[in-house]
């Protein structure tokens, strides 16, 4: 038992429970805003189970999800029927029906069906990888993402929409797609953004964008948020104002400075050495990541473990360009920071899939 956690990735590990650290330290912190501690609390629960599940799951052998083709269809079409009865019995937060909630706790389907995504499109390109000059191969594995794109975007839920789609076509260029295939895409989706501000996107979704695009666009309401969230990144300084002492964030100003703005908090507190720490940690991850992926021994651990990095590296790059003023506020967390424990369960089972192809690297 020794040898084998003694072959863990354990630089991974420790640099994203850095990460959680972090999170965990802001979490507290703006807690007192509210003097309710529970999300604090909570947030340890996950990432104690999400270790478990890791190691769990990193003795299960990777190749019984790539050999396994109606187990990861199974697990696809749960997802598929979970997402559908979000639209039902999913409890609206803020308008948007993301979560199954039982008293204190709350379900994400939206975090299962990355993590099965992330092994349905392995699977699906590690077998067809000398054929993808075939359209149908990008056509075909489009449904896969698009019939759960819809069902999320009725939620509505944009955010998680550009996030299952940066993995999508990251997977089709890692599998070599044709420039002309994807330059159709391209122009695809530039078709698909002008009907969708026609005839989809609602007021809000719309507000946000002009919000982006015009500074100081309604400052005291759609650009409430960001304005905020430039401002206590600004004050933060080299070193932060110091624990407990952010005045956007203990004051209340900062929107959700526990799970979307939680970046802005940190940097508030502790200053651009914090944002350069995270940074590092969050570089180190991608790293590693790159470093099994490399090294994996077949197509399918290869692009399993990539996936797993386009989704880290796509909510990541959203979280800090909504934060930053460089992208919309679109509701996306922080990985491995933010509150939530969906995303954290069902990421540290994956990094356990991971674990087991270096393991058999």
């Amino acid at each position: 038992m020794f040898s084998y956690f003694k072959n863990f990735d354990w630089v991974l590990v420790i640099g994203i429970l850095l990460l959680c650290s972090m999170g965990l330290v802001s979490i507290y912190s703006s807690s007192f805003l509210e003097d309710n501690f529970l999300n604090f609390y909570k947030q340890i629960f996950f990432i104690g189970l999400g270790l478990v599940l890791m190691f769990v799951f990193s003795f299960i052998d990777y190749r019984n999800f790539r050999d396994n083709s109606y187990l990861i269809l199974i697990l696809y079409f749960i997802a598929l029927i979970l997402l559908v009865g979000l639209l039902v019995f999913g409890s609206p937060t803020r308008g948007v029906r993301s979560w199954y909630k039982i008293g204190h706790w709350a379900f994400a389907p939206t975090d299962f069906l990355k993590a099965v995504l992330i092994i349905l499109l392995a699977k699906y390109f590690s077998s067809r990888h000398v054929e993808m000059y075939h359209f149908k191969h990008i056509f075909f594995s489009g449904i896969y993402v698009f019939l759960p794109v819809l069902l999320i975007y009725l939620q509505p839920d944009l955010g998680s929409v550009l996030v299952i789609l940066f993995l999508w076509i990251g997977v089709l260029l890692l599998s070599r797609i044709r420039f002309r295939h994807l330059l159709f895409l391209f122009l695809l989706f530039i078709l698909i953004f002008v009907l969708s501000w026609s005839f989809f996107l609602k007021n809000y979704q719309k507000e946000r964008i002009i919000s982006f695009i015009v500074p100081g666009y309604q400052p005291l309401e759609v650009g409430w948020s960001q304005q905020q969230s430039k401002i206590a990144i600004g004050s933060g300084g080299l070193f932060g104002k110091g624990f407990l002492n952010g005045s956007q964030t203990q004051n209340g100003f900062l929107s959700e400075p526990q799970t979307d703005f939680i970046f802005s908090a940190i940097a508030e507190e502790f200053g651009f050495v914090s944002i350069v720490i995270m940074s590092f940690l969050f570089l180190l991850v991608f790293f590693r990541l790159f470093k099994i992926a490399s090294q994996a021994r077949d197509n399918f651990s290869r692009l399993l473990v990539a996936s797993f990095g386009l989704i880290l590296f796509g909510q990541t790059f959203i979280n800090l360009g909504s934060n930053i003023g460089f992208l919309p506020v679109i509701g996306i967390p922080l990985p491995f920071v933010s509150y939530g424990g969906s995303f954290l369960v069902f990421s540290f089972a994956t990094l356990g899939i991971i674990q087991n192809i270096k393991l058999n690297s």
